[in-house]
């Protein structure tokens, strides 16, 4: 294997010094046009490669961003990603994704690799709301570095969010459920330690209290992202003295779970029991019984990230102004809940 090519060598070829061509590579004004594309094209026929870490301890810009998400098999979390993508690729600066994977332990090894590498930036959705993973969030802002998170937020001082109205996601889709006709509506929760499933909540409740409808406790059942959990929280419900009429999951993957078993027992959806989920994921609308769904305008979410992040690296002084961005949820209503045309 040949060894690398330095700017020694470029130097030695052209019988110049080492800091006249580091000067010429990284196109400082003092040096002459005909040196500097003289000392170019002597470094690609050399097969010269520039090392980008050095150059970031330089300059102290890398142009690479990192983003941080539970998981990329996602159409959400891509489509977010794509959204940064687009936004930040003009200006010069490359992704790199980490997952997660819901652990906090791997969350604090994604932070602390991503400023050793010197990113620019950091945005992320968060895996939890715990004290485990403080001293690597310090860590971060000690560092200097632009910390933006994007649907799951964690509450720190100067550090700017992302987000869409998850209240009213939730309660525009329990009123279009209790308009529907349905009179005992439960609810497929997520970690309520997170304000997106917190709210989402909180919103279902208020429509329920503002309509009239009886709020139970034993209609929330706490289920993760799968259609497993959905299958086995339906098979929960069905259990009970007094059965639900309708299902509010904070999942798409759990409603599609719970359509699955209503299905196999047999229970018409939507004329005895209508079901609506979250996150408008592709499936929903393309299923024989299409889904209801709240959109979260992911491609958005990614693009408004990269801007609050831009804002903040464009700023000339040290001070960087804590912005709260908040998107607006659409509800698309399909088949698993439409009754009045059924």
């Amino acid at each position: 294997m040949s060894e690398k090519v330095t700017i020694y060598d470029i130097a030695e070829k052209l019988n110049i010094t080492a800091a006249t061509v580091s000067r010429a590579l990284n196109n400082n004004p003092k040096i002459k046009e005909a040196t500097r594309e003289l000392v170019l094209k002597t470094a690609a026929a050399m097969n010269y490669k520039q090392n980008k870490l050095a150059l970031a301890l330089k300059s102290g810009r890398s142009n690479n961003i990192g983003v941080i998400v539970p998981r990329i098999d996602s159409n959400f979390f891509a489509s977010v990603i794509r959204g940064i993508e687009e936004e930040l690729y003009p200006h010069g600066y490359q992704v790199i994704i980490c997952q997660t994977h819901e652990s906090i332990k791997r969350e604090n090894e994604n932070l602390h690799t991503l400023v050793d590498a010197q990113v620019d930036g950091i945005m992320m959705s968060v895996t939890g709301i715990s004290d485990e993973n403080d001293s690597a969030f310090r860590y971060v802002l000690e560092k200097n570095v632009p910390l933006i998170f994007f649907d799951r937020s964690k509450h720190i001082d100067g550090v700017s969010s992302v987000t869409i109205n998850d209240f009213k996601g939730g309660y525009l889709t329990t009123k279009h459920l209790i308009d529907e006709g349905c009179k005992s509506i439960a609810h497929f929760s997520g970690d309520q330690s997170l304000d997106i499933f917190k709210n989402r909540f909180l919103g279902y409740k208020q429509a329920l209290i503002d309509n009239g409808l009886e709020f139970k406790e034993e209609y929330v059942i706490y289920t993760k992202s799968s259609v497993d959990a959905g299958k086995e929280a339906v098979d929960n419900l069905l259990k009970l003295k007094t059965p639900p009429d309708a299902i509010f999951s904070s999942s798409d993957f759990a409603a599609l779970g719970a359509i699955q078993e209503l299905q196999s027992r047999n229970i018409s959806i939507p004329k005895e029991f209508c079901v609506a989920g979250f996150s408008n994921e592709p499936f929903t609308k393309f299923m024989e019984l299409s889904i209801t769904s709240v959109d979260q305008s992911p491609l958005e979410m990614g693009k408004m990230s990269a801007r609050v992040f831009l804002e903040q690296v464009d700023k000339t002084d040290t001070i960087k102004i804590e912005k709260k961005v908040v998107l607006a949820p659409e509800l698309y209503i399909r088949k698993s809940s439409t009754r009045t045309n059924s």
